[in-house]
């Protein structure tokens, strides 16, 4: 009896060694399966986006291809009139200056300074700036833990 005993143990880890060799085997083809899986679910995802968009530039398309929304739109965006019509732009208030600060008004010839300067005119500043030598610092006063 103890010959067959061996012999199905010796059968059972044969069996054993080619079930693992058959699920090490089909591991990596079912671990590509689900990644190419995975891609052409993305795939499609950005697929479905791009066609959407593609409806939407379309609309846009067939919208500018009439008249009546272009001559719309170059009124609202561009304020363009028709011959005869007159065109009113009214502009907001500027802010009012905070109670008891005098509003500085620059006298004829004159030019603004800070944020009231146009842009060029701050750049320029700046440039002239840059060209100066930086002031020195001034050393620290001494003190009774300095001697």
């Amino acid at each position: 009896m103890p010959a067959e005993r061996n012999g199905l143990t010796t059968r059972a880890a044969v069996l054993g060694l080619v079930a693992c060799g058959l699920v090490v085997s089909a591991a990596l083809p079912l671990r590509e399966y689900l990644s190419q899986r995975g891609q052409i679910a993305a795939a499609e995802a950005k697929n479905a986006q791009q066609r959407a968009r593609v409806a939407a530039l379309e609309q846009q398309l067939e919208q500018w291809r009439d008249p009546a929304y272009v001559k719309a739109q170059a009124r609202a965006r561009l304020h363009f009139v028709m011959p005869g019509e007159y065109a009113y732009v009214v502009l907001a208030p500027s802010a009012s200056p905070a109670p008891g600060a005098s509003r500085r008004t620059a006298l004829p010839g004159t030019v603004a300074v800070g944020d009231e300067a146009p842009w060029y005119s701050q750049v320029w500043g700046s440039v002239l700036a840059a060209d100066r030598p930086a002031p020195s610092p001034k050393p620290a006063p001494r003190t009774a833990l300095d001697r």
